[in-house]
């Protein structure tokens, strides 16, 4: 039997996500739990797989789009169902060829706010009846209302999932529904006629895409998320040829109209401009989504509500690049990939023990200050998906080794775009790494809820004076500071810095400290 694949819920607060990338194609056929599409959220990439063994008749999106939690992401005909379902077939006509078997999913809607589920209080039709669009098919009581509930197509329903006086979650499927349509051409025929209006589509003398399908009866058939698709780009449905069964208008077929308006219209445009190769360039606009759209609320939110101030300064990392350097292939045999960054981590975690309002947060009316036992401190990653700032739990507890693997596991997690939700919560300090691309100072923005960010640049090697006043090559670096000014001042957040670069200047002092 051919089913709905429902996108579930992929995270707290997750109302959608934007297909990266298909893994499989329609028509493969997929084993229970294989992994099916790759989803990017606001936090992060998930690999979304399948429920059941079959064969994936209908991806219903492409690469790029945004896809609904709780609305169907493919169709699949699930093995060992194919018998079952082609039992019912209709006795007034000459057998239906496998296409016309198929059957789709009705999704019961929102029915008012706030309301999840219904009672199925009657069906007002039966499986193996013959409805038309906007029919009422079951009459279904809310907290509120009693509510009647009508098909979106014309068409056979050939299950009902729900008995009288069951329950029906809003979202999920209510019944399924073979679909009728208008006139049918010969699959060979409309096959060919598909074919040709994807590869090569029809232009009318005003510009506008013709019809390539037969002339429908009645209405278009789409789903009402492709009418308000039409809706909101002023596009009369009924003009859109139809791509899929029985001249069924997607999503894809009204982007298709509008790019071949838009197409038209710029060829018309240059054909009018005898100028055209002297205007200026174009422009393109795309939309912030994924993590990109979190990062950017979450900076917007941070500097129009936390006071920024920034404080920098230089520290000198010779003897801890050598240190590193010393220790590195040792570790490395090992399995331990030694950078300097949990030497950074781990030092910082010392220092925050001294000065613990720097591993505070403060609420949004500055009414009470919370300070944390446990020093989570997260380090900002440059992904493909964009910035990921995982953080290292219990610092205060790990040694520079521990640190170490915590460091490359988040960072291949999160350049996988992959890191788990744990962690990527409670954070309590961040580190943000600019050096490794390049730069030396940075006003970072403060990772909200947390109370200071620092920068660190690129290490350079640069002429300084010793102790004897000899001119001598030091590897410096500039560290700089955001702090939020509601709980830190300029004179603690010197001190506290003060002492982290003793740790760092003179990494032996680290092991006296560390318990």
């Amino acid at each position: 039997m051919s089913k709905d694949f429902i996108l579930p819920d992929i995270g707290e607060g997750i109302v959608e996500c934007e297909i990266v990338e298909w893994l499989v194609a329609e028509g493969d056929t997929v084993k229970e739990d294989q992994p099916v599409v790759e989803v990017m959220t606001d936090k992060a990439m998930v690999e979304i797989p399948a429920k059941d063994d079959g064969v994936v008749e209908k991806l219903y999106y492409q690469k790029g789009d945004i896809a609904k939690v709780h609305e169907p992401l493919f169709r699949i005909n699930a093995e060992g169902d194919a018998s079952d379902d082609a039992a019912p077939a209709s006795d007034d006509a000459a057998p239906a060829s496998s296409d016309d078997a198929e059957t789709t999913d009705f999704i019961l809607p929102d029915i008012g706010e706030g309301i999840v589920e219904c009672e199925i209080v009657e069906w007002l039709v039966s499986e193996g009846d013959e409805v038309k669009e906007d029919q009422p098919v079951v009459e279904v009581m809310t907290d509120k209302a009693t509510v009647e509930i009508p098909a979106k197509e014309d068409g056979k329903v050939v299950k009902l999932y729900h008995k009288k006086g069951d329950i029906a979650e809003v979202h999920k499927p209510l019944f399924a529904l073979q679909p009728a349509g208008g006139v049918e051409p010969s699959k060979q025929t409309k096959d060919s006629a598909q074919a040709q209006q994807k590869n090569t589509p029809s232009q009318s003398a005003d510009g506008g895409a013709e019809p390539a399908q037969p002339a429908r009866q009645g209405k278009a058939v789409a789903s009402p998320a492709v009418r308000r698709l039409a809706r909101e780009n002023s596009i009369n449905i009924a003009d859109v040829p139809g791509s899929g069964k029985k001249g069924r208008v997607l999503k894809q077929d009204i982007k298709d109209f509008v790019a071949g308006d838009k197409s038209a219209s710029q060829a018309s445009t240059q054909q009018q401009t005898t100028t055209s190769a002297q205007q200026s360039g174009g422009s393109r606009t795309e939309a912030i989504r994924g993590v990109k759209a979190a990062m950017a609320k979450q900076m917007m939110n941070s500097v129009s509500t936390i006071p920024h101030f920034t404080y920098s300064d230089e520290f000198d990392l010779t003897n801890l690049i050598a240190l590193r350097e010393k220790l590195k292939e040792q570790y490395k045999e090992q399995g331990v990939r030694l950078t300097v960054m949990p030497f950074f981590i781990k030092a910082l975690s010392l220092a925050l023990k001294e000065f613990p309002i720097m591993n505070a947060q403060v609420n949004d009316d500055c009414t009470e200050v919370t300070y944390f036992d446990d020093h989570n401190i997260g380090m900002a990653v440059d992904t493909k998906i964009g910035l990921l700032v995982p953080n290292v739990k219990q610092v205060q507890n790990k040694s520079i080794i521990d640190v170490a693997n915590e460091v490359t596991r988040l960072t291949q997690a999160a350049r996988e775009g992959k890191v788990p939700q744990a962690d990527m919560k409670g954070g309590t300090i961040s580190i943000s790494n600019i050096g490794v691309i390049g730069g030396t100072v940075a006003t970072p923005i403060i990772n909200k809820p947390e109370a200071a960010i620092v920068a660190l640049g690129k290490v350079q090697e640069l002429p300084r004076f010793d102790a004897d006043g000899q001119v001598v090559a030091r590897k410096m670096m500039t560290v700089s500071w955001s702090g939020d000014h509601r709980i830190i001042d300029g004179g603690t957040i010197a001190r506290f810095n003060k002492r982290w670069q003793e740790f760092l200047e003179d990494p032996t002092s680290m092991l006296v400290n560390m318990v």
